[in-house]
């Protein structure tokens, strides 16, 4: 589900709108309203569903199963949800991505996903790491799942480590410090190239921060949409 936010203005409520009507979806069950509108499916219509990422070689089989493992033993670390990242693998993998930049690695996980897509394109991830310990973990992870050659991991604070970055980059993942998103896209925009995309976690209500919303939504370079499932994505096209 996506939503285009209009202006910085009605940001924030149109924020606690859409979020507002993702926990009402989520809420539970609701009594049945007939056929075609909440009620039981009518003939040959499709009853509710979800997906699943269906391994097609051995080295996303891997990576998959590393992924599971992961979860289950480290699931206290704040990783992005299951369909957090396969968006993430589907937006490298589709734009044909050469060059990812994470800024906010942890133990791993999202880059995982990303790294998913990248063995399809060929491509390479740098991810930025503040915690060494966090930053060691997932380097043993990435060793796991089968990705360590895909995947740089840069030590240090990361509003200095980007600061060491050169273009063209095709996609750039940021999950940190929430309020050191506005700086992270300030640094990293100028880099990203014509048709690349910036995507930004937590885009929620409660954690989005209004300096980052407005950049992104009052840029006429930028096409941006907001992703409310999961923990809530923001997705900025770079139109030129």
């Amino acid at each position: 589900m996506t939503h285009r936010i209009a202006c910085f203005a009605g940001c924030t409520a149109v924020l606690l709108a859409i979020a507002s009507s993702v926990l009402a979806q989520d809420a539970g069950p609701r009594p049945p309203r007939g056929p075609g509108r909440g009620g039981p499916p009518r003939a040959g219509q499709a009853a509710p569903f979800e997906t699943k990422t269906i391994p097609n070689d051995d080295d996303e089989k891997r990576i998959l199963d590393a992924l599971e493992e992961i979860n289950r033993t480290q699931g206290r670390m704040l990783n992005v949800p299951v369909q957090d990242g396969r968006l993430l693998r589907l937006l490298a993998q589709s734009i044909n991505a050469k060059t990812v930049v994470e800024i906010g690695t942890s133990n791993g996980i999202s880059a995982i996903w990303l790294a998913a897509g990248l063995q399809k394109t060929g491509g390479k991830l740098i991810t930025h790491e503040i915690d060494p310990d966090r930053a060691a973990l997932a380097r043993k992870n990435f060793a796991t799942a089968g990705v360590a050659e895909i995947v740089t991991v840069v030590e240090g604070n990361a509003h200095e480590t980007v600061s060491r970055l050169k273009g063209p980059i095709d996609m750039v993942f940021i999950d940190a410090e929430k309020e050191g998103y506005l700086d992270y896209l300030k640094q990293v925009l100028p880099l990203v190239r014509p048709g690349g995309l910036i995507l930004a976690h937590n885009m929620n209500a409660r954690m989005a921060r209004a300096d980052f919303v407005e950049a992104i939504t009052t840029d006429s370079n930028l096409e941006t949409i907001v992703y409310m499932q999961g923990a809530g994505m923001s997705v900025s096209l770079k139109k030129r």
